[in-house]
């Protein structure tokens, strides 16, 4: 079996004919799937035009698999040590099974396909492969080998997820794949393998709550997109780190390319671009962006159909800027318009065969790309601006207080009000909360000053230390810092305080006698503190979504954008409609179950998230309905008071977090909202953006991670040159 899969595996596609000889639908299909395309075949069905026709153009495309196959079969009793028949058979059974898990999946519903036909056509489907796999088992002596290496290669391609990056509890959708591995039979491998994975889908938290029309959901991670769009997540984000993590878990996006969905590897990119490698490390950001965008081509292709059936409202995503220039609106925007014409050019080549044979009047080439522009600088607010009125959308990202989403939400208004008023047709664009790392970096200075003040009872503060950095298991990482205050710091952070409430801590605490000498006192205070943090990026988010897109205050801004701008009430809605707030950077279920909406509003799971959030779906008590709008629900009145009043530390960091600025509470007046002062006005202004404690940290982590990409592709320019 390991020798059948190599030998796939190692099928290369074909190179397409320019232009189609294809006479229809049914045979444009057959044609990318037996070319070597079957993800691209499968995806061909995914169009507005293929309403109603679908069971045509999928039965016709059957009847040529089948015939395909029977002559492939009749022909030679020895077809496994064939390399082109073995994966022409592979090729067919992939294109029908991605046939059919795109008409269980949620792109049904985008598309616009009813129940009723896709239920038609799944049947046939079923019974096409349930044929196929008899006609295989005839023919091999009652085994039907390829059938079954077509799954398993199907399977490890979702097992990748997190293969390199591990977090517990592991990815989600590595663990549906390990679910509907134990559901395969031996004697019905395809009807048994469908049957499980249509399942899997329909049982599945995401896709029902996206059935219901409760919430947007997309993938803070680069792989496993497909069987996402499935559950029904339309947008997948994209930053140094995932860039990099992306060639972890795949390393083929640096060599070995197979021509998966025409998306070419590094190496396949790089390869004739002879300056960049005449002297590689003078070129290291240029190769770290076509690294990035070797990374980011395939989730352009998954996410492509949806995009274009849905006019842009989904499948959009999220690709980081260069962190290093985040504050210089200048090469940003060069760097941004750069991509953005590379996506152009591969994409009017890649529309040309999805779309091949629907209407032109559906624009080709346009890039299902957001840019995202780090809330670093004041410098944000002018690119968020100028890139929305060019129709480029944004994904404001580096973002954890009130005031910075309010200010960005405000450019993207004007932006897009000027694409409007052009006829320039908008996208769907975001506003990151990165609330958990907002929880991180409030949690870490609380515990800090807890720690000081501990400290300060005892003489020997760095034998202290070091009993408590050995308790956390921090010892290794504390020892080679210098000052008390950098030990202080290295033990403080996420990595060995999260929770805040850890009993080497609480042990500690109580033993200095802080704040008394009870440990059950320390662990219940630390415990109740621990709760009230881990709300602060869930309040930001209610308090965002409140301001813009509350029942109340969503029709004063649509008047505020008509009346401002000059436009129609129908541009004013396009304007607003397609923004949505994007709380990302989650570390428990309830930041994504507590701030749903079925307007404005998209969740970026990460896959270990996502796992969480299935977990903590499968207790008996837990009720889809009960989230319904669960943004809108306010959260206990009490945290927000404790946060700004009960610990200096904390009440400092999260009044910046939560408040808006004087300059903002009179826009908001202006646009009619009651009362905007409620909303406080000590927010972080802009030019203090780079200076809070939350950006700091990610952006120096966004810049070594982009750092330690770019080396590894200027090691790699470096070994292709010398070839």
């Amino acid at each position: 079996m390991s020798n059948l899969r190599k030998l796939i595996l190692s099928s290369r596609p074909k190179p397409l004919d320019f232009p189609v000889l294809s006479a229809d639908h049914s045979g444009h299909i057959v044609y990318l799937a037996t070319e070597g395309y079957p993800k691209l075949a499968a995806d061909h069905i995914l169009n507005g035009e293929a309403v109603g026709h679908l069971d045509s153009i999928v039965g016709g495309a059957i009847r040529q698999f089948n015939f395909i196959a029977n002559r492939t079969l009749l022909r030679d009793a020895d077809i496994l040590k064939d390399e082109g028949k073995v994966s022409l058979l592979a090729r067919i059974y992939e294109a029908l099974v991605q046939m059919a898990l795109n008409v269980v999946g949620f792109e049904r519903d985008i598309v616009g396909f009813s129940d009723e036909e896709a239920a038609k056509v799944l049947a046939k489907i079923f019974e096409a492969l349930k044929g196929l796999e008899s006609l295989e088992r005839k023919a091999l002596g009652g085994e039907a080998p390829i059938a079954r290496t077509t799954i398993d290669i199907f399977l490890a391609d979702m097992k990748k997820v997190m293969s390199g990056y591990y977090r517990p509890p592991g990815s989600m959708v590595a663990y549906v794949a390990k679910e509907i591995e134990k559901e395969i039979k031996s004697d019905s491998a395809m009807e048994s393998f469908l049957y499980a994975a249509k399942r899997q889908i329909e049982n599945n938290v995401y896709y029902r709550f996206s059935k219901l029309g409760m919430c947007k959901f997309g993938n803070d991670y680069a792989l496993g997109l497909r069987w996402l769009r499935h559950l029904g997540f339309v947008q997948v984000s994209t930053n140094p780190v995932l860039a990099a993590v992306a060639y972890e878990d795949d390393p083929t996006l640096w060599e070995d390319y197979r021509g998966e969905d025409l998306c070419p590897d590094f190496e396949a990119t790089i390869k004739h671009e002879e300056e960049l490698l005449k002297n590689p490390n003078a070129y290291g950001d240029e190769l770290a962006a076509k690294g990035t965008e070797v990374s980011i081509w395939p989730n352009l292709a998954v996410f492509r159909p949806i995009a274009v059936a849905s006019n842009m409202r989904h499948g959009l995503v999220s690709l980081q800027l260069n962190p290093t220039i985040a504050d210089d609106y200048e090469k940003s925007l060069r760097e941004a318009l750069k991509i953005y014409f590379d996506a152009e050019e591969f994409l009017r080549k890649y529309d040309y065969y999805l779309l091949w044979g629907y209407s032109a009047n559906i624009e080709r080439g346009r890039p299902n790309i957001v840019f995202k522009v780090a809330g670093s600088s004041p410098a944000a607010i002018e690119l968020t601006r100028k890139l929305e009125s060019l129709g480029i959308g944004t994904n404001n990202t580096v973002t954890f207080t009130v005031s910075q989403e309010v200010e960005l939400i405000l450019a993207k208004i004007d932006g897009r009000s000027e694409a409007a008023k052009k006829g320039i047709p908008l996208t769907t664009v975001y506003e990151t909360n990165m609330g958990g790392r907002l929880d991180d970096h409030i949690r870490e200075v609380q515990a800090e000053e807890i720690l000081r003040s501990a400290l300060e009872r005892l003489e020997d503060k760095d034998a202290a230390l070091k009993r408590l950095a050995e308790a956390l298991g921090a010892w290794d990482e504390v020892k080679g810092k210098g000052s008390l205050d950098e030990k202080i710091k290295a033990i403080c952070s996420r990595r060995f305080l999260s929770p805040l409430n850890k009993e080497p801590f609480i042990d500690f605490l109580a033993e200095c006698g802080v704040p008394s000498a009870s440990k059950e006192k320390v662990a219940e205070c630390l415990a109740r503190l621990e709760e009230d943090i881990g709300y602060c990026g869930i309040l930001v988010t209610k308090r965002v979504y409140e301001i813009f897109f509350s029942p109340y205050n969503r029709p004063k801004w649509l008047e505020y954008i008509r009346s401002k701008y000059g436009l129609t009430a129908e541009q004013a809605e396009e304007v607003l409609r397609g923004i949505d707030v994007l709380p990302a950077s989650k570390r428990k279920p309830k930041e994504t179950l507590l701030t749903l909406s079925s307007l404005n509003m998209t969740h970026t799971e990460f896959p270990n998230h996502q796992m969480n959030v299935l977990l903590e779906s499968l207790n008996e008590a837990f009720k889809v309905e009960d989230y319904r709008e669960s943004v809108l629900v306010g959260a206990d009145l009490e945290i927000p008071l404790r946060l700004m009043g009960e610990w200096k530390a904390t009440a400092e960091e999260f009044i910046k977090a939560y408040e808006l600025t004087p300059e903002q509470i009179s826009v908001l007046r202006e646009a009619g909202l009651v009362k905007p002062e409620k909303y406080g006005s000590r927010g972080i202004k802009p030019p203090e953006w780079g200076l809070f404690g939350a950006t700091m940290k990610t952006m120096d982590e966004f810049t070594k991670s982009y750092d330690r990409f770019k080396k590894k592709c200027i090691e790699y320019a470096s070994k292709l040159a010398k070839k």
